[in-house]
């Protein structure tokens, strides 16, 4: 295979993975959509220009969703130094409001926002093996190398994760 007809090749992947790696980007950008638009054009850059390699030891979706969330890190590395430096961050895009909603999409989105607001009390590895588990369909193990970590971490902090995360919910509801 030559290398446009590979360069294509990983194009088509990278196309057919996109609305489950823009997932991914907005969970590792705390749902910043427009950081996680950035995010995820870099990571994109990165790959299609070599600057990161698939070894194949494991899925291209794997791989690439390591790629995502180290490119997220670098992004907030930067940004802790423009804040640090005095300039300003861009705020966080504003979600829709619920109000506006026909009853039943308003009662799905409450729960959806309660959802959101326990996952982001978690601790990072804990949202984000659950992220990965749950929202990408990944196993653990593949969890596991995204994120960096031992299989034993990444379990750990899976179950941790879905028992603190239960917790908050039940607390959340009743507190209503």
């Amino acid at each position: 295979m030559d290398d446009r007809e590979d360069a294509r090749t990983t194009e088509r992947e990278l196309a057919a993975l996109h609305p489950a790696s823009f997932g991914w980007a907005l969970a590792c950008c705390r749902r910043d959509h427009g950081l996680a638009e950035e995010v995820l054009q870099d990571a994109y850059c990165k790959v299609l220009d070599g600057r990161a390699r698939f070894d194949r030891r494991s899925s291209l979706k794997t791989w690439l969703f390591g790629v995502i969330r180290m490119t997220a890190r670098e992004h907030r590395r930067w940004s802790v130094l423009r804040v640090l430096r005095g300039a300003r961050s861009d705020a966080p895009a504003e979600l829709p409001d619920a109000r506006r909603a026909p009853d039943s999409e308003a009662a799905a989105r409450q729960r959806a926002e309660r959802l959101s607001r326990a996952l982001a009390r978690l601790a990072e590895r804990q949202r984000e093996v659950l992220h990965l588990v749950f929202y990408e369909d990944l196993s653990i193990a593949e969890a596991a190398e995204v994120m960096g970590v031992a299989l034993g971490t990444a379990r750990q902090h899976y179950e941790r994760g879905k028992h603190a995360l239960s917790a908050l919910i039940r607390e959340e509801e009743g507190s209503r």
